[in-house]
């Protein structure tokens, strides 16, 4: 009789931590959801000010204002449709060109994207121009 108690306490423990596993299972699974996402906009973040600096290089030695926007899209990866460029203050040579670029990152991750919905982020540079 003691192997029974014994062997039915030990299936009583195992019911209670499958139970307890069940139940923590989807807080776990949403937390790793949500650094996903955060992981994917830090991306976007980097992504996003890299464009900027690209399309306030190519402002500063071509007069087009297209070209800035298409070192940005270029050199980022991007999708255009998501991606806003603003070009401000070109001048002379010597003048400072100040771009700015804004991108509609989308929160495609399951659960926590549409909880989140599409962040908008934004990067300016600014450098000397080059050429007139």
């Amino acid at each position: 009789m003691t192997v029974t108690r014994r062997g039915s306490r030990w299936r009583a423990e195992r019911a209670q931590s499958s139970v307890e596993v069940a139940l923590l299972l989807p807080v776990v699974v949403l937390l790793l959801l949500a650094a996903l996402q955060v992981g994917l906009l830090a991306r976007d973040v980097v992504l996003v000010t890299h464009a900027a600096r690209e399309a306030a290089r190519a402002a500063a030695v071509d007069a087009d204002a297209a070209a800035a926007s298409r070192a940005a899209a270029g050199s980022s990866g991007l999708p255009d449709e998501r991606l806003a460029v603003l070009v401000t203050g070109r001048g002379g040579t010597g003048s400072r060109v100040t771009v700015t670029v804004t991108y509609r990152a989308p929160t495609h991750v399951p659960i926590v994207g549409s909880l989140v919905g599409d962040r908008t982020l934004t990067s300016t540079a600014t450098m000397r121009v080059e050429t007139g």
